[in-house]
């Protein structure tokens, strides 16, 4: 280590930990990040054509498929669905498909305005500048005017909807549905020192930023639990190197941004004779409330269509026609839609192999030609409502490389969940209707969707019913925060990685303005 002690440590490089390190940092503390994953060239993998391929095997977003040394054993067996995650620099947004939509003003308030589940402890107002700075650090394209975000401003141009954006467009137009295109984390026009079309990732934004102002990264350095000393404070951290040799590494500040199943997994494995639920867990909330955003699947096939596999994945067309509250709908809060773009060569085979349209022998090239480029799919994101049934817990009998424990999922789709993705999965097949799909298919929850896993250390005002306050930090140690999706109070319907980022900004803002005021 280069330093004895550091002013702040963060434990994950994700979309939490990489804003936090360059934030911190800007005004001269000394700050690590430890990650237990290992830092990725992926432009040489897509510039060697292997991208496609090791998204499959070494780089799946399934932890159980990768099993790799930073990896820990997670049991999805109590579960519909599986969790997806990424442990290496820049956590999950190594893989995400860069769909980076804020959440909306009332998406904070849900127990106000519909009278369901809880409200944050902050506001869409407490964030706004936080996501204006993120969008001009990180890079964000879309077209101004969205009547569902009026007040985003200042975006790149939009990504080419191409031939697959323009028909579905036609669908949502004849239907009367709001959609507009996706907020992309893709950088289609001059931006700072960036390669156009490329990915609005951490590695190629808070990354480089940070380690200008000096933070210093780790890899493959595995936190295993956190100290508290006798006056109640976090003294430190306990973590394995490369060399799986158990060392402890001191700080001041404490920073989790390990993920909705990564913070409360060191939260309650650094647990002790005097807090025997683990640490800043008087609420019993730690590893509670989990949400993962139950996922519809529409896809339909198109006559006239040979390309719909060009441009970025995940950033096409998004609409909030059913998001949040619908006098129309028999359930609570709502969905967006997400149109995706046609699959790559490897993943349309495999699943035109599932859905038997492709077969091995002497067909097997036409039958794939036939399939390929002709799909478009959609994608129903549900919002999930925070239930203490859905949890996590530690997993003795499985455990790591190092010897930690893994995890067990506890999670179940409610009445309430169900009726909106049964509601999801029919209007996908009228918009796919309406665009003129000649052979639709519609199924959910789909299983291998977990990536969006959240509220399992929730904020509140109260230490009684959450685990940390409106500034991120614990009730019970303060001297420790957590700054990712797991002290989400509410989930939305949208991908999460905008407000992960801005809250990471906002709390990170609020621990400089202590350390600043402290200095005087």
């Amino acid at each position: 280590m280069k330093e004895d002690h550091y002013d702040i440590l963060i434990v994950g490089s994700g979309a939490g930990g990489a804003p936090a390190a360059w934030n911190l940092s800007n005004i001269g503390l000394k700050v690590a990040c430890f990650e237990q994953g290992e830092e990725i060239n992926k432009s040489q993998l897509i510039k060697d054509n292997l991208w496609e391929y090791v998204r499959q095997t070494k780089y799946s977003s399934n932890p159980n498929k990768r099993n790799l040394k930073s990896d820990y054993p997670i049991d999805n067996n109590n579960s519909p669905i599986s969790i997806a995650n990424f442990n290496g620099v820049g956590g999950s947004t190594f893989l995400y498909s860069a769909h980076l939509p804020r959440f909306r003003s009332n998406d904070f308030k849900i127990k106000s305005f519909d009278n369901v589940g809880c409200d944050w402890p902050i506001n869409y107002k407490d964030l706004k500048k936080f996501y204006e700075l993120n969008e001009k650090i990180i890079g964000i394209a879309g077209k101004i005017g969205d009547p569902a975000y009026p007040d985003i401003k200042n975006l790149l141009k939009p990504v080419k909807l191409e031939n697959s954006g323009k028909i579905i467009s036609k669908g949502f137009k004849k239907l009367g549905w709001h959609f507009w295109p996706s907020y992309s984390g893709i950088v289609t026009s001059k931006f700072k020192n960036r390669k156009i079309n490329s990915l609005s990732d951490m590695n190629n934004s808070y990354w480089p930023l940070a380690i200008k102002n000096g933070v210093d990264l780790y890899t493959n350095t595995r936190v295993s639990k956190i100290k508290i000393d006798k006056k109640g404070y976090a003294s430190g951290v306990y973590y394995f190197n490369k060399n799986n040799i158990e060392k402890f590494q001191s700080a001041t500040i404490i920073i989790l941004a390990c993920g909705g199943i990564g913070t409360p997994r060191i939260l309650l494995n650094s647990k002790t004779k005097k807090f025997k639920d683990g640490i800043a867990n008087s609420s019993g909330l730690v590893g509670k409330n989990l949400m993962l955003h139950p996922l519809g699947f529409v896809e339909g096939s198109f006559k006239n269509l040979k390309d719909s596999f060009k441009g970025p994945e995940g950033c096409n067309i998004y609409s909030h026609n059913f998001h949040g509250k619908n006098k129309y709908t028999k359930f609570n809060r709502g969905y967006t839609i997400q149109v995706l773009r046609g699959d790559n060569p490897i993943s349309a085979a495999l699943s035109s192999y599932k859905f038997k349209e492709l077969r091995f022998g002497k067909n097997h090239h036409k039958q794939f030609a036939q399939n390929y480029g002709n799909k478009i799919p959609i994608a129903i994101i549900c919002e999930d409502l925070p239930q203490k049934q859905n949890f996590i817990e530690l997993d003795n009998k499985r455990k790591d490389y190092n010897g930690i424990p893994g995890v067990k999922i506890n999670y179940m789709l409610s009445k309430n969940s169900k009726k909106m993705l049964a509601h999801g999965l029919k209007k996908g097949k009228e918009l796919m209707e309406a665009s003129g799909s000649k052979k639709t298919i519609a199924y959910g929850p789909v299983k291998h969707t977990g990536w969006h896993i959240m509220g399992t250390a929730k904020m509140g005002k109260k230490k009684t019913n959450s685990v940390v306050n409106s500034f991120g930090q614990t009730h019970d140690v303060k001297n420790l925060y957590i700054v990712d999706s797991s002290i989400f109070s509410t989930s939305s319907s949208v991908n999460p990685v905008n407000t992960i980022i801005s809250l990471s900004l906002m709390i990170t803002d609020g621990i400089k303005k202590d350390y600043l005021k402290n200095q005087k």
